[in-house]
């Protein structure tokens, strides 16, 4: 008996896809990155700062400060009470000039260096340790017509001149003609204390003024006929 071998046959190569005629090519090996410990430690890192910076940043833009308020009107010149100041918990701009509450005790018993608001934020410039109205002096309100006082506004503290001038009644009685006034007007140094509104209707303004006691009663008496005048006094002078 004999015995045939069969040789398998050779089979042709199955071209690639998209290469007809060519066998496939072997698939690449791709390699794996190799991770940095060093740059991952930074990423996180950079990453906590900013949030920290960011929640620094918001902490500081509602940060509130405790400070004092005017509690109730105040009229300048008139010593500051407990009364007149209330705590009050407010975000400030650094550039804004506040009082602490911390500081209440020194600001009681210093006096209003301007009208003082209810509700308005207390500044450091607002109060004074002197009296616009000093111990031998008189505060004497005078009322005055626009053209009997200068267009410029008046400020507390200002050195100002009382004119007296011809009294209406007297022009009447000399037939409705003034008198010249014999030699210079006599004038009144005083101090400017406060300056009320005008008058709606009539534009009359009283302007509160501080002058030495002995003159206040004839000051008083010559505002009431209206027979007066203010001018501003020369800068450092009083007379």
């Amino acid at each position: 008996m004999s015995t045939t071998t069969t040789s398998a046959p050779d089979w042709p190569a199955v071209p690639g896809p998209g290469s007809p005629g060519k066998p496939a090519a072997a698939p690449r090996v791709v390699r794996q990155r190799r991770r940095r410990p060093g740059l991952i430690a930074l990423s996180v890192a950079l990453i906590a700062a900013g949030g920290l910076s960011g929640a620094l940043l918001f902490t500081a833009s509602g940060q509130r400060s405790a400070v004092l308020v005017v509690a109730r009107d105040v009229p300048v010149g008139r010593a500051i009470t407990d009364a007149d100041l209330a705590p009050a918990s407010l975000a400030l701009d650094p550039a804004v000039k506040s009082v602490p509450v911390t500081r209440m005790a020194d600001m009681v018993g210093k006096r209003a260096a301007i009208a003082l608001t209810a509700g308005s934020l207390l500044s450091p410039a607002q109060v004074t340790s002197t009296s616009l109205v000093k111990a031998d002096e008189q505060l004497v309100g005078v009322a005055l017509k626009p053209s009997q006082l200068p267009a410029s506004r008046l400020a507390s503290g200002q050195k100002v001149l009382i004119v007296s001038t011809p009294d209406p009644a007297q022009a009447a009685a000399a037939g409705g003609k003034a008198s010249e006034p014999a030699g210079v007007p006599k004038t009144l140094a005083a101090t400017v204390v406060a300056v009320g509104e005008a008058a709606p209707a009539t534009g009359v303004v009283t302007v509160d003024v501080a002058v030495p006691a002995a003159d206040g009663p004839t000051l008083a008496a010559r505002s009431a006929t209206g027979a007066v005048a203010l001018i501003v006094a020369a800068q450092g002078g009083s007379s």
